[in-house]
């Protein structure tokens, strides 16, 4: 029969004492299975008012004498030293002193990144004690360097964020070390990650008025060179009467996208009036005088004209007939 290690009740006694302090101030506690043999003993998730942070800190926990020293406490780093200071969440250490039953903790990783080389040990300060008293100071302390050094864990639920801060305490993975000239607008966007959604959503449903409106501007010139040296009417009013008619009517499918319904016969025509117009002032640029010219200009006159009317009595009546059936419906 296996025997249970003397110094396990040692050991045990400084991780159930700040898994104790840690739960009584709400923060989510994960405990690592074989903790000593991978550097850490436990993952924890900070929360501020109920609700979880994207801060996760990975910790290390010594307890017994031979972590004290004349002037505070020690934790040995072994082979523990590139693991620690190239981890993407903070590795902290804390020791427990049974005989004051106390908890001191320090801050390993960024201890460790200001040397080149593993220093044996990393010193704990009497003072750095980590009690009821001390634990907003530590939660502002400790999420101010993970905020500095970009050390977020953001998930869509608390699995995923726990599986992805155990792999981010194995140090930093080159396929997905953070970029720090994107990670603030990153953040930024997960922040806002639903209104971008609807943002990106309302840019799709609005691409044929962004295109109708880019070959307005191309076409702009042209049109006005092809109405003056084709008639003696106003070519800014011309031009403009027609622009206005097929920004209308990409309004139109553009919130006919919004309500779920896919404007096949409105974009059909919009794109055979607005690919007309467009093409005839570039191959024409300079105009016609005689019949071609007068055509398009009575064009360009009568399609916005009719165009309007059949527009808005067809949507209307649909929107009537619409009303109506919902009326009945509810009758």
């Amino acid at each position: 029969m296996s025997t249970v290690r003397a110094s396990r009740k040692i050991e045990r006694a400084g991780v159930n004492a700040l898994r104790s302090l840690l739960e009584e101030h709400d923060h989510i506690v994960q405990e690592i299975d074989g903790g000593n043999d991978h550097g850490e003993d436990m993952i924890v998730n900070f929360t501020r008012a109920g609700k979880r942070t994207p801060y996760w800190i990975a910790i290390q926990v010594k307890s017994g004498k031979k972590y004290k020293r004349a002037h505070g406490y020690a934790i040995p780093v072994e082979d523990h030293f590139e693991d620690w200071r190239q981890s993407r969440i903070p590795i902290l250490g804390v020791v427990y002193d049974m005989k004051k039953r106390e908890l001191f903790w320090v801050n390993l990783t960024d201890q460790l990144r200001s040397v080149d080389a593993s220093p044996g040990w990393v010193q704990v300060a009497g003072t750095a004690q980590l009690n009821s008293e001390s634990m907003d100071d530590f939660y502002a302390e400790v999420a101010t360097y993970a905020g500095d050094e970009r050390m977020r864990i953001r998930a869509a639920n608390e699995e995923e964020a726990l599986a992805e801060a155990v792999r981010a305490r194995h140090g930093l993975d080159p396929s997905t070390a953070p970029n720090p000239l994107y990670e603030g607008l990153a953040d930024l966007a997960l922040r806002y990650e639903e209104r971008l959604r609807a943002i990106r959503r309302n840019l799709l449903r609005s691409l044929p008025l962004q295109i109708v409106i880019l070959l307005m501007l191309i076409a702009w010139p042209y049109q006005i060179r092809f109405v003056e040296g084709s008639s003696d009417m106003s070519p800014v009013l011309w031009v403009s009467n027609l622009y206005v008619f097929m920004i209308m009517m990409a309004l139109t499918i553009f919130f006919e996208f919004r309500a779920g319904r896919i404007p096949y016969e409105t974009g059909k025509w919009l794109w055979l009036i607005a690919g007309n117009f467009a093409w005839l002032p570039v191959m024409d640029s300079d105009g016609d005088p005689g019949w071609w010219g007068t055509f398009w200009i009575w064009a360009g006159v009568l399609v916005p004209s009719f165009g309007y009317k059949l527009l808005l009595i067809t949507f209307i009546r649909f929107a009537m007939d619409r009303i109506r059936a919902q009326r009945a419906a509810g009758a």
